[in-house]
C-alpha cells in the first residue's frame, strides 16, 4: 500500500475549503470503502461496464434489423469478456488504476481511447487471421466500440468526481494508526493531514527521539506505544522516519514485535528521494535506478516496429502527395527536390537528414543562418511546406533506416547543435534516444527556429522529460496529436 499520495490532498485542498475533521465527522457519513479497495472497484466496473455495452449494442443491433443476422447473446458476452480482459490488463499494466492517475480525467480518457483502439485493432486482425469473420456481425461489433467508448468515458468522469469528493470529505473508512515520527513540528512532512484525507484515522502520534539518543529513551518510547496499543482498537503501526536512521529505526522495531500488527515504514528525508526511484534485483543486491537509460531490449523493439510500420504505411498512402510536392518544387526553383543535411542522432552519431528543399540556398557548414518569419532565401513554394510542415515528410526515409524515430527529439542542425550545447545546461542528455519526426516539444508549441536562448531551453525541457518518462502511450498520444498542433500553426515559418 502507497501511505505517500501527498499530491493528492494538495489538489483536493485547491477546489475544496478546507474543513476541521470534527466537523466533517459530524456532518457527513463515512463510504463503507477502503482506500486501498478504489483500483479493484474501477477495475470491476471496467469489466461491467464493458459487458453491459455488449449486452445493449447487440439489443439495439438486433431491434433495428440486425442485417439479416440474429443477435446471440452468449457470443455477445464471450466478446465482451475477451474485450474486457485485454483491456484491463492493458490499463493494469500502465498502473492507469492508481488514484492518482484516475484523478487526471484527461490523461485517463486519453488512454482509455488509445488501448480500447489498441484492443479492437488487435481483435479484428485475430478474427481476420482466422478467418472467422462471418461469424460476426461488422455493425454489432461497430455498435460495441462506440457504446462501450462513450461509456467508459462517462464512467471515467463519475470515479474521477467520486474520489474528489471522497478525498475532499474524508467519506473513506479506513483503519486505526498509531503515527510515530522523527519529523520536527516546523518541518512535518503532513503524512497526519494525508493519513485522514485517506479515510485513516490516526488515534495517536508519537515523536521519535533525536539521533543518538540514549537506549533508554527509546525503550521508555516503546513501552508507551505498546501500553497504548493493548487491548485497544488499533490496527496498525506507521513508523515516518529518515532512513539514515536505519540502525536505530531496527532496534526500535525490534521492541515493538510484542504487537500483534503491522508496521509499516514511511520513508523521510532527504534520503526518501531514493524511495520513489524504481529498483531491481542484481543477484542478492537490490539496484536504484538514479538515471534512466536507453530503452529495454523490448522498449527498443516495441519502439523500432512501430517506427518501420507507420513509416512505411505513411510513405505508401502519402506517396501521390509526395510526387506531386516534389513536381511543384521542380517547376519552382531551380535546385534538387531534396535537402540533405547533416545531423547529430542517438549517442552523438551523424546522419543525413532528408527534407524537401525549400529554400535557396543548400546550407550544410559550420555557420548556419535560421529561417526567420521574412527570409528572401524561403521559395514560393517552401513557404506553403515549412508552414504544413510537409517538408519534414521525407524524413519518413531516416526513419525506415533507423537513424530516426518517428517520436523523439528534433534533431537540429551541427552548427547549431555546437552553439546550444554552450548555453543550455543538460543540451547533450537529448541524445539518449533516438531523434524524432515530431516530439513531446513540438506538441506544445515548440516548433520551428529557437532565435533566443529561451526558446531552446523551453525545448529542451520538454525533451528531457519525454526521455524520462517514455512509454508506448506517450508516443501514440504525441503522434495523435501532432496533426492538430500542424493545423494550428504555431510558429511555423
Amino acid at each position: 500500500m502507497n501511505f505517500v499520495n501527498r499530491h493528492i490532498a494538495a489538489n483536493i485542498s485547491d477546489e475544496v475549503p478546507p474543513r476541521s475533521l470534527g466537523a466533517t465527522l459530524a456532518t457527513e457519513r463515512k463510504w463503507p470503502i477502503r482506500y486501498e479497495s478504489i483500483a479493484p472497484l474501477v477495475l470491476l466496473a471496467d469489466c461491467a461496464t464493458i459487458l453491459v455495452a455488449s449486452v445493449v449494442s447487440a439489443a439495439i443491433y438486433q431491434f433495428h434489423g440486425g442485417g439479416g443476422m440474429t443477435a446471440d447473446p452468449g457470443k455477445a458476452l464471450g466478446s465482451a469478456t475477451i474485450v474486457s480482459a485485454l483491456f484491463v490488463s492493458l490499463l493494469k499494466i500502465q498502473d492507469m488504476y492508481r488514484p492518482t492517475e484516475l484523478l487526471v480525467l484527461r490523461s485517463q480518457i486519453r488512454t482509455v481511447c488509445l488501448v480500447w483502439s489498441c484492443v479492437f485493432l488487435l481483435l479484428a486482425g485475430t478474427v481476420g487471421a482466422v478467418d472467422i469473420g462471418h461469424e460476426l456481425s461488422r455493425g454489432a461489433a461497430l455498435l460495441f466500440a462506440l457504446i462501450g467508448l462513450a461509456a467508459l468515458i462517462v464512467q471515467r468522469g463519475v470515479m474521477r468526481d467520486l474520489l474528489k469528493k471522497g478525498l475532499s470529505g474524508r467519506r473513506f473508512t479506513g483503519r486505526n494508526v498509531v503515527l510515530i515520527t522523527d519529523q520536527p513540528q516546523p518541518l512535518d512532512s503532513g503524512l497526519a493531514q494525508t493519513l485522514t484525507n485517506l479515510g485513516f484515522c490516526v488515534s495517536e502520534k508519537f515523536s521519535l527521539p533525536p539521533p543518538g539518543s540514549n537506549s533508554g529513551y527509546r525503550k521508555r518510547l516503546s513501552a508507551r506505544v505498546i501500553e497504548r496499543i493493548r487491548g485497544s482498537d488499533i490496527d496498525e503501526v506507521i513508523v515516518e522516519a529518515d532512513p539514515n536512521r536505519w540502525s536505530e529505526l531496527r532496534a526500535f522495531v525490534a521492541e515493538l514485535r510484542v504487537v500483534p500488527f503491522p508496521i509499516v515504514f514511511v520513508p523521510g528525508g532527504a534520503a526518501s528521494e531514493m524511495f520513489r526511484r524504481p529498483t531491481r534485483d542484481l543477484g542478492s543486491a537490490v539496484c536504484v535506478e538514479l538515471q534512466r537509460g536507453p530503452l529495454t531490449g523490448v522498449e527498443h523493439a516495441t519502439k523500432r516496429l512501430i517506427d518501420l510500420v507507420g513509416a512505411g504505411l505513411a510513405l505508401t498512402i502519402l506517396s501521390p502527395l509526395l510526387a506531386a510536392v516534389a513536381i511543384a518544387i521542380k517547376l519552382d526553383s531551380a535546385g534538387p527536390v531534396l535537402f540533405r543535411q547533416q545531423r547529430c542522432g542517438f549517442n552523438g552519431r551523424r546522419f543525413a537528414i532528408c527534407k524537401f528543399r525549400t529554400m535557396s540556398v543548400l546550407e550544410d557548414g559550420p555557420s548556419i543562418v535560421q529561417v526567420g518569419p521574412v527570409d528572401n532565401r524561403v521559395t514560393r513554394i517552401g513557404k506553403w511546406l515549412r508552414r504544413t510542415s510537409i517538408d519534414e515528410l521525407p524524413q519518413l526515409l531516416n526513419v525506415l533506416d533507423g537513424s530516426m524515430s518517428l517520436v523523439g527529439p528534433r534533431p537540429h542542425a551541427l552548427a547549431h547543435d555546437n552553439q546550444f550545447d554552450k548555453v543550455v545546461r543538460n543540451y547533450a542528455f537529448r541524445r539518449r534516444v533516438k531523434p524524432g519526426l515530431t516530439g513531446w516539444a513540438q506538441v506544445h508549441g515548440c516548433r520551428g527556429p529557437t532565435p533566443t536562448t529561451a526558446l531552446i531551453e523551453r525545448r529542451v525541457e520538454y525533451d528531457l522529460w519525454y526521455i524520462d518518462n517514455w512509454s508506448l502511450r506517450l508516443d501514440l498520444a504525441i503522434l495523435l496529436q501532432t496533426p492538430l498542433e500542424v493545423l494550428r500553426g504555431r510558429n511555423a515559418y
